[in-house]
């Protein structure tokens, strides 16, 4: 994984020049939005769990047969597996967002992902609508028009980490499906 700071290094070295001009701009940007990224990081770790026990019970009333006999959720073993993985992606995202970058989540949480889900017998349907509900509340958490929740963070507009942090979970979407 590489940060922001790291790649323009490492591009500049390639190159055989120093840092300046357009990589330059680009990284004083990403300095200037630092404290929006942080609180908006910092407004995702928050309520992590609130997040995903929200999307694991709206995915449940979503497809009751879930919780029964049979179902993927079924047993508490279950239901915690499930709301583990639930963890580990939101982490991740969060982990990418601060970053800046999405290698971290592709490398460490999403490789290999669907082969894993296939061979549990993980309904990717299922798996799909939760991602969707916690991208859904990260946004909100993020834009700061979570009800209930609100923050204080830095002001300005947060649509680009807004925009950004929904990047993230259609990846993982798109990797489980």
């Amino acid at each position: 994984m590489l940060d922001a700071f790291s790649r323009v290094v490492i591009n500049s070295d390639a190159k055989a020049a120093y840092v300046g001009g357009s990589d330059l701009q680009a990284l004083k940007a990403f300095i200037s939005d630092g404290n929006k990224r942080l609180d908006a990081v910092n407004s995702i770790v928050s309520n992590a769990s609130c997040i995903v026990s929200d999307a694991v019970s709206g995915m449940i009333c979503e497809n009751p047969g879930l919780i029964g006999p049979g179902g993927n959720c079924y047993t508490n073993r279950r239901m915690a597996a499930c709301l583990r993985d639930g963890e580990i992606i939101l982490r991740y995202a969060s982990y990418a967002l601060l970053a800046g970058d999405s290698s971290v989540l592709e490398d460490r949480c999403l490789n290999g992902l669907k082969e894993t889900y296939i061979a549990l017998g993980v309904p990717t349907n299922s798996s799909v609508r939760s991602v969707s509900i916690m991208k859904a509340a990260a946004v909100a958490f993020v834009s700061n028009t979570a009800s209930q929740r609100k923050m204080d963070t830095t002001s300005g507009d947060c649509s680009a980490l807004a925009s950004e942090v929904a990047g993230y979970f259609d990846k993982v979407s798109s990797a489980i499906s």
